[in-house]
């Protein structure tokens, strides 16, 4: 019966890869995510249903579009798979049994795929675009402020304690607005604080702090790695210039990930 619930939990993972490869290209490009048609990226042709099985479309056609034989990016099937391995990975954690399947469980699954789909769409879009999407910033204070209400009214949660992180929220939105107004530009700072927030509400201190720690240790290592492949380059960056390129969303994201299945991991087996 549980393998049969994971086969379930990984059609359900690898379909939200799917969405969530579609969001990360067309949100940074303010397209419509929800109502219209998926396309090819380089020919336009309005993909049939054949075409969106996630995994086994990309599998059949060989990589390719079928329309403009153009290579399909395998970040497509990786993503897609890894998001099925994801929710395979956080049912086991979280220990969900078909057979006893509660309310508050099922509350709690559906909180953490919320999540989930934040981290995933922040950190795909740095990723391509070195950029902390605002709308998706938005939607990340959205549901921390859905599941702090839930923590409060239904767990009896330390209201202290949320109350805390909405302040963080309203202090780094408040100094964002200011910067807009004195700059006019967009805040990586702002959004990456922001993210780290949403962090706290979901993980707790010890995963966000570790995940921290991991993305210094992972710049630290890139800026050593690209110092030694680029000593003898006369036109070589400085550490400011370098630090300007690194996706640090993408590191955090990833981090985050993996402390948080490693932590729940472990207080499952202690447990």
């Amino acid at each position: 019966m549980e393998i049969f619930l994971y086969i379930i939990l990984f059609l359900i993972g690898i379909f939200f890869g799917s969405f969530y490869t579609l969001a990360v290209y067309r949100i940074p490009k303010r397209q419509d995510i929800t109502h219209t048609h998926s396309y090819c990226p380089n020919c336009n042709h309005k993909l049939g249903l054949l075409d969106l099985i996630p995994i086994f479309s990309y599998i059949f056609l060989k990589g390719k579009c079928r329309y403009c034989n153009e290579k399909i990016r395998p970040r497509y099937l990786i993503l897609e798979t890894l998001s099925g391995l994801l929710f395979v990975v956080l049912g086991y954690v979280m220990k969900l049994d078909l057979l006893n399947l509660s309310t508050m469980k099922i509350v709690e699954f559906s909180f953490m795929v919320l999540y989930f789909t934040f981290i995933i769409l922040i950190s795909g879009i740095d990723k391509e675009n070195r950029k902390m999407d605002k709308m998706v910033s938005v939607y990340g204070i959205v549901i921390s402020i859905m599941y702090m209400l839930y923590l409060c009214i239904v767990e009896n949660a330390n209201i202290y304690r949320y109350g805390i992180y909405l302040a963080l929220y309203i202090i780094v939105l408040i100094l964002d607005t200011i910067t807009l107004k004195r700059f006019a530009k967009n805040s990586y700072l702002t959004g990456i604080l922001l993210m780290i927030i949403t962090m706290l509400v979901f993980t707790g201190r010890y995963v966000t702090i570790n995940s921290i720690i991991i993305t210094l240790l992972a710049m630290a290592i890139y800026l050593l790695i690209y110092k030694i492949i680029e000593r003898k380059d006369k036109n070589r960056r400085t550490d400011k210039q370098i630090s300007k390129t690194i996706s640090i969303g993408f590191y955090l994201g990833f981090s985050n990930l993996l402390s948080l299945i490693f932590v729940l991991y472990c207080s499952n087996f202690v447990l």
